[in-house]
């Protein structure tokens, strides 16, 4: 058993390296010049940098907005399993889980991350 699943990884590795080749012989070559690299503005030369600086704030607030939603995602199962589990243990995670999310939202208010600099 342990013979064939080693000697199918060995096929697949083999073949996965031939046909990325294949691919990098047979693919089109293209030489970078100025012009292409350079931002199209309706045909004229760009009159601002294109390479604007991205807001740090506006990440940071991305970012949170991420982690919580994912944290919803993982509150969403809890309240199906409601009636599978017994109900002490339900609230004991069910508090703990929103209490460590309060900690994270309570650390990130006092670092400033959710104050908006104009």
């Amino acid at each position: 058993m342990m013979m064939m699943i080693f000697s199918t990884s060995i096929i697949i590795l083999m073949l996965s390296m031939v046909v990325m080749s294949m691919a990098s012989l047979l693919s089109k070559k293209t030489f970078s010049d100025r012009e292409k690299n350079s931002p199209f503005e309706c045909g004229f030369d760009p009159t601002s940098s294109a390479r604007v600086p991205f807001s740090l704030q506006f990440f940071l607030i991305a970012v949170i907005f991420l982690i919580f939603d994912v944290e919803i995602t993982l509150l969403l199962p809890l309240i199906f399993s409601l009636k599978l589990v017994i109900i002490q243990n339900y609230l004991m995670i069910t508090i703990l889980f929103i209490f460590i999310l309060l900690i994270g939202l309570y650390h990130e208010w006092k670092q400033g991350a959710l104050n908006w600099a104009i």
